[in-house]
């Protein structure tokens, strides 16, 4: 039987060598004040992220920016520039990718039957919830895709 471990860890080596995007989380201090910082770094694979060590559910994705002096039109613009420029004060560079909010994907748990995150043992195969309002999907196949079009 295929495992979803077995899976992760050969995408994991099909992306060795190519560039992975920032891991951030939100931290509050007296001193600094809010800010975004780096924890890591992992390959975007739709709605997962892989390191080296982990697969992650993937939540909000923001590109670190200055946020200027603009005019808003809605309250979601300006929440999301603070957002970006949040990242910025964190010390990741203008332009970068930046996921937060991501959480662990418990892969022994999927192996043993269940689901986490995006990923379940749907009839003893590996599946992955593409989007929330999508069915599932053998995650051979996805990642199979996915990886194909990261190396493209």
């Amino acid at each position: 039987m295929t495992t979803a471990s077995a899976l992760i860890a050969d995408a994991v080596r099909a992306l060795s060598g190519l560039p992975q995007e920032g891991l951030g989380e939100e931290r509050d201090s007296r001193w600094r004040g809010r800010r975004i910082v780096r924890v890591g770094a992992a390959w975007h694979i739709g709605v997962l992220l892989l390191t080296e060590t982990h697969a992650l559910a993937t939540a909000e994705v923001l590109r670190a920016a200055d946020p200027g002096r603009r005019g808003y039109t809605a309250d979601s613009a300006r929440e999301r520039a603070e957002r970006r420029a949040l990242a910025l004060r964190g010390g990741f560079d203008e332009g970068d990718v930046v996921h937060v909010g991501w959480s662990v994907i418990d892969l022994d748990g999927v192996d043993a039957g269940g689901a986490s995150g995006p990923l379940a043992m749907i009839d003893a195969v590996p599946s992955v919830r593409w989007s929330t309002a999508g069915g599932w999907m053998p995650l051979e196949a996805y990642l199979r895709e996915r990886v194909e079009l990261l190396r493209g």
